[in-house]
């Protein structure tokens, strides 16, 4: 083993120039993580200069058998935390032959949403607040819990410490610190309510950045812990009963909303995501009607609300934006397994460019 450890931490730069860039792309399935990695004659750090590539859409379900080939773009390049060196992470999207984005493509209609004047005056920041749960690999139940039976109720857990109360805090900080090394703004972690469940946070982002940072930090996650032979689970509710479901809380702010006035703005943005609630709730995930049930830290998925410091509500406004009279609010309703392109933008247009 020692060897093998030898060869996977080879510095390739002591003989050669060539690298290998790992290109990741999202699945059929629209959570389902893919990647492939090609050598490149030499360091790349501007994603327009990486050559476009293909891949077998049949085998990801995303192209039928007989007219298979879907191109990807390179969009986003990170540093590789597991080679290392000058090698390379890319977040990709992906295309028909022709040109066209393929269905599953949200980053398409997300960058054109995020280029638009009105957004881009705007300078949209998000923190994406991305809750997972472990599970034990075999028997898909959470690290640390009992064998077909359930540890003591939820309490202890949340920020805990000790052996009885954090499971998993190995792969939690090994995540953290490879993608700080990947130069994704990772900005914290915690342990969550429900036992072996895991939160960590990217931004303050701007744009269409905080779709790749985030998707890019879950396939490092689905990476790391691949290696320590645990699963992740981004399901919103993954064990039924009295425990915490699983959000993706989506924290945001315009420059009209940070600066002086800005509370006026944000209410103004609040009403105008209460008119649209249907059209957002469709789109922040599936299986969210088990987790959104008005208990356990949520509001219920058929009503909007919003408050001050309120975490039963729909979207909740800090005190200090309120003191401060500017800043940020945080819409709670987005499931754990929300596609980060499609609920940023959705709030962007929504709170910028439509018109009730």
């Amino acid at each position: 083993m020692s060897l093998l450890t030898d060869l996977i931490n080879l510095n390739l730069s002591d003989t050669t120039d060539k690298i290998i860039a790992e290109y990741i792309w999202i699945g059929g399935s629209g959570m389902d993580l893919r990647s492939k990695a090609r050598t490149l004659d030499g360091a790349v750090s501007d994603p327009q200069k990486l050559p476009k590539w293909n891949y077998d859409g049949s085998s990801t379900g995303q192209a039928p058998g007989e007219d298979s080939e879907v191109i990807l773009y390179p969009q986003a390049i990170f540093k590789d935390p597991f080679r290392r060196g000058n090698n390379i992470l890319v977040m990709c999207d992906a295309y028909t032959p022709a040109g066209e984005p393929i269905p599953t493509n949200k980053r398409h209609s997300a960058a054109k949403i995020f280029s638009h004047p009105d957004v881009v005056a705007e300078v949209p920041w998000y923190g994406l607040e991305q809750e997972y749960t472990l599970l034990q690999k075999d028997l898909k139940w959470p690290l640390g819990w009992p064998v077909g039976g359930y540890p003591g109720p939820q309490g202890p857990y949340y920020c805990g410490a000790g052996a009885d109360k954090a499971f998993g805090r190995d792969i939690v900080d090994s995540h953290y610190k490879a993608c700080l090394y990947a130069g994704i703004n990772i900005s914290g972690i915690n342990g969550e309510v429900m036992p072996g469940q895991w939160e960590f946070q990217v931004g303050p982002s701007v744009g269409i950045s905080a779709g790749d940072e985030l998707w890019v930090a879950r396939y490092i996650l689905e990476r790391i812990t691949e290696i320590a032979g645990v699963v992740v689970s981004f399901d919103p509710k993954p064990i039924p009963g009295d425990w915490n479901g699983a959000g993706a809380h989506t924290n945001y702010s315009t420059k009209s909303m940070r600066n002086d006035g800005g509370f006026e703005i944000i209410k103004k943005a609040i009403g105008k995501l209460q008119l649209r609630h249907k059209e957002h709730i469709a789109a922040y995930g599936e299986g969210n009607e088990r987790r959104l049930t008005g208990r356990h830290e949520t509001a219920d998925i058929h009503t909007f609300s919003w408050g001050v410091a309120n975490r039963g509500a729909s979207v909740r406004v800090g005190r200090d934006t309120e003191k401060e009279g500017k800043g940020y609010f945080e819409d709670r309703r987005p499931a754990s397994n929300m596609d980060p392109y499609v609920v940023t933008s959705m709030i962007a247009e929504t709170t910028i460019l439509w018109k009730p």
